[in-house]
């Protein structure tokens, strides 16, 4: 965890804060969140004002799913249901983890359907243990997750 909030330090060039797709892509350990929001066309939106809460995958989450799923969702043809799945870890607003403490709720992402977030016992969002909170970019906050999170089956 020292060499990620190192790297995201770094994020920051120039008197300028680093936007959530920059301090991720700095940390080093979302090289396939970042590949994912190129292939979904969601790199311009996350760079953008925001402000957005982003439930961020690393790359050791992603592998945790079944064999050739990535590969598969970031062909062209699966665009939808990739960008179904990445706009379920985003979080309209800036929520830091402070606010989550001792509560138990429901939120909507930016897909539509809704995350459960358990805060009572550290922070968890659906299954996915948040494992780093509070990381601030310009645009938002980025909260890193261990575990890739689905969207319910509509």
């Amino acid at each position: 965890m020292a060499a990620t909030a190192a790297a995201l330090a770094l994020a920051a060039t120039a008197g300028r804060a680093a936007d959530i797709v920059e301090t991720a892509v700095a940390a080093g350990q979302f090289k396939t969140l970042a590949a994912a929001l190129g292939a979904a066309g969601l790199v311009d939106t996350l760079k953008g004002p925001g402000p957005f809460t982003v439930f961020a995958p690393t790359d050791d989450a992603f592998a945790k799913l079944p064999a050739g799923t990535v590969e598969t969702l970031l062909k062209p043809e699966n665009r939808a249901q990739l960008t179904a799945i990445l706009t379920y870890h985003v979080v309209p607003g800036q929520t830091m983890s402070s606010a989550l403490a001792g509560k138990t709720l429901e939120v909507a992402t930016v897909n539509g359907a809704k995350v459960r977030i358990d805060g009572t016992n550290g922070v968890k969002v659906n299954e996915a243990t948040v494992t780093a909170p509070d990381i601030a970019a310009s645009n938002g906050v980025i909260h890193v997750i261990d575990t890739v999170i689905l969207p319910p089956a509509r």
